[in-house]
């Protein structure tokens, strides 16, 4: 796993209030995480899990609230957070005419170079080293996730943002899923993920938010 950029930041969430057209759909969300944390937010469909996490990655823009890294104000300090933070999507984003690995090459290149030793380790952690050189177009849901979870390995940023990490993955997946969160806030990283299922991560390693609760 590549070295963490800075483990003792937190992050913290006061009062977010976003609309989607006549939608309410963040009603004045407030939190806090540390280093050593994963936050599993969990709530039906349709109560703004997906929006959360684009909204602190500045994707939507929150009508009302705060987003402080720190001691700084995460929507003005943009390009400082953003350097530590990686979002893995639901639907990874994948270049469909690029092999699993020239994938990994780019998107993990734009943040840091890595060694074909690296990237190979990366692969061979995932499980994602035997279909690595066919193209993106011809893999299935599961293998495009274990390459997005490669991503997350090199990308060597202190906070992780997943939508629904373990989905489209097999059991031996969502356990992966488990051992990679567990070790990241482990070595001081943190991480909020959108979960409909429990994630295999020791509970003193957890905290929870359920939206959509009144």
């Amino acid at each position: 796993m590549a070295e963490l950029t800075n483990s003792s930041t937190s992050l913290r969430v006061d009062g977010l209030h976003v609309w989607r057209g006549e939608s309410h759909v963040l009603r004045g969300i407030s939190f806090e995480l540390h280093a050593g944390i994963c936050l599993q937010i969990r709530g039906a469909n349709g109560t703004g899990k997906t929006t959360l996490l684009r909204t602190l990655c500045g994707l939507i823009e929150p009508e009302e609230g705060t987003i402080r890294w720190g001691q700084d104000d995460a929507r003005r300090a943009r390009d400082p957070f953003h350097a530590q933070l990686f979002y893995l999507p639901h639907a990874v984003p994948l270049k469909p005419d690029l092999t699993g690995r020239e994938n990994l090459e780019f998107t993990v290149g734009l943040r840091r170079s890595t060694s074909r030793m690296e990237l190979d380790s990366a692969l061979e952690r995932v499980g994602a080293r035997h279909f690595a050189g066919q193209l993106a177009r011809t893999l299935s849901a599961g293998q495009c996730r274990r390459l997005g979870l490669a991503m997350l390995v090199l990308a060597g940023a202190t906070l992780w943002v997943l939508d629904e990490p373990t989905t489209s993955l097999d059991a031996q997946g969502q356990t992966l899923i488990g051992e990679l969160l567990t070790a990241h806030v482990e070595q001081g990283g943190m991480a909020l993920a959108a979960v409909h299922q429990a994630l295999a991560v020791p509970a003193a390693r957890l905290s929870h938010l359920t939206l959509g609760v009144s």
